[in-house]
């Protein structure tokens, strides 16, 4: 053992309490703590200012399934009813995770039932997040796994100068809300050679608001390159919420397999959109069951008004570039809220379009406000479906027309060069003859 490091064995039982106490004299000591090889058993840790945790390779940080083992980690920002992780780092600084090890989580225990129409499990209402930082700077997460999340996974807030690398997710593609990696109002941020595979979002940006209501902060100089996304939700995403402002967004050099939705902007909560780069990006994505947002749609944009007297914040200057894959739905550029969409260049796009097997047809305006608080005696579940009185799920139309390859409606400044979509011959039953549809002057339906 190096004079700088510490070395925790694996022992029998739950070591909640020693680890933690471990932890604690690390970074009070300025030495790097090494989980040494084996199964480790805790509940909910909190990491400190100065730690460098290194999870050696066959180490296995196991958590325990019971939600009151976190209840001491508590987060303002509430996700889905659910306010704790199993990891919490807040108001730290200089804080290293790295290693071969694994984190597993007790996703499967927060499991009580299925919806076979949706696709999906019905997720308890209560879950722990796995790894929060909340208010921290200077962090570096390189090389460890993450596996089986009942909620989010690595969600990062108000945390700025930050490297994340290496690092890989793997979660049931059923399990709702299981995003990848979630960076909420942070700013700096670099991820790169990623491996993410989940139900929910693969890396999402997010604006959320506090206990208090008001957005936690902005988005700023966050950039995902050289990583490889399985989502059956959006892969690579900026919103749903969107309290403050996004700016200075760049998505290079990934892969998308496997997938529903691809790339996804959706503006809701107010929140502007702004200089936002999409370039060089391989995508795969397939249609899914009704449960989840989207259908097999390569790229998509949404502007939708889901809360009174709270118009969403604009869309501008975006930029999908050098863009190539497959594609079972169709790419989505819908303003709905006067809030609009502007200067959208699209440049170098290559994509087959071909018919899946749920052949739904339709583009998916999900969430809007029937989503935020169904009545009582609709069907399905809060943030997720809600179905009308015929057993519909509302937020999903009929493309007019049939389905097109590119559907616009209510962009100002859009711009196609080098744009080419390899379509079957004949075009399947509800397909459109056009390729590309643009509308003008629609009326609003969801805001």
């Amino acid at each position: 053992m190096s004079r700088n490091e510490n070395i925790f064995m694996a022992l029998e039982g739950c070591q909640t309490v020693a680890l933690q106490e471990a932890i604690d004299k690390a970074a009070r000591d300025g030495v790097r703590l090494v989980l040494a090889p084996g199964l480790h058993i805790s509940g909910g840790l909190r990491l400190r200012s100065g730690l460098d945790l290194h999870l050696s390779e066959g180490a296995v940080l196991q958590f325990l399934p019971d939600y009151a083992a976190y209840t001491d980690n508590t987060i303002d920002v509430i996700a889905e009813d659910s306010n704790t992780a199993m990891i919490l780092v807040q108001d730290a600084a200089d804080v290293r995770i790295s290693g071969k090890g694994v984190i597993k989580a007790p996703g499967p225990d927060y499991v009580v039932g299925r919806l076979d129409d949706m696709g999906t499990h019905i997720p308890a209402a209560h879950r722990p997040r796995v790894l929060v930082f909340d208010r921290c700077r200077n962090v570096s997460l390189s090389d460890f796994s993450v596996q089986s999340s009942p909620m989010w996974t690595i969600h990062l807030i108000s945390t700025h100068d930050v490297t994340i690398s290496g690092v890989r997710v793997d979660n049931d593609r059923e399990m709702p809300n299981t995003d990848g990696m979630v960076i909420d109002s942070c700013e700096r941020v670099s991820i790169r050679d990623c491996d993410i595979a989940t139900a929910d979002d693969g890396v999402v940006l997010k604006t959320s608001r506090g206990s208090d209501g008001k957005a936690v902060g902005a988005c700023r100089d966050i950039t995902v390159r050289d990583s490889r996304i399985e989502s059956r939700s959006c892969a690579l995403k900026i919103g749903t919420e969107s309290y403050g402002d996004f700016e200075n967004i760049l998505f290079e050099d990934c892969e998308i397999v496997r997938s529903n939705r691809a790339l996804g902007i959706f503006s809701r909560d107010g929140g502007c959109v702004r200089n936002i780069v999409h370039r060089n990006i391989r995508l795969e994505a397939s249609e899914t069951p009704d449960g989840f947002w989207g259908s097999g749609e390569a790229i998509t944009i949404n502007v939708v008004d889901r809360r009174p007297g709270t118009p969403a914040g604009s869309v501008e200057d975006i930029i999908f570039e050098n863009i190539t894959g497959t594609m079972e739905g169709a790419i989505n550029i819908v303003a709905d809220s006067a809030s609009g969409i502007r200067n959208v260049s699209f440049r170098k796009l290559a994509i087959d379009q071909r018919d899946g097997r749920f052949r739904g047809q339709r583009y998916d305006m999900r969430p809007t406000h029937f989503d935020l608080a169904p009545s009582p005696d609709a069907a399905g579940r809060a943030n997720a479906f809600v179905k009308d009185e015929n057993g519909q799920v509302i937020g999903l139309v009929p493309y007019p027309g049939g389905m097109p390859a590119f559907f616009a409606s209510n962009v100002v400044g859009l711009q196609l060069s080098d744009v080419e979509f390899r379509r079957p011959s004949p075009l399947p039953s509800g397909w459109g003859a056009e390729a590309i549809v643009m509308r003008e002057r629609e009326p609003a339906v969801w805001s």
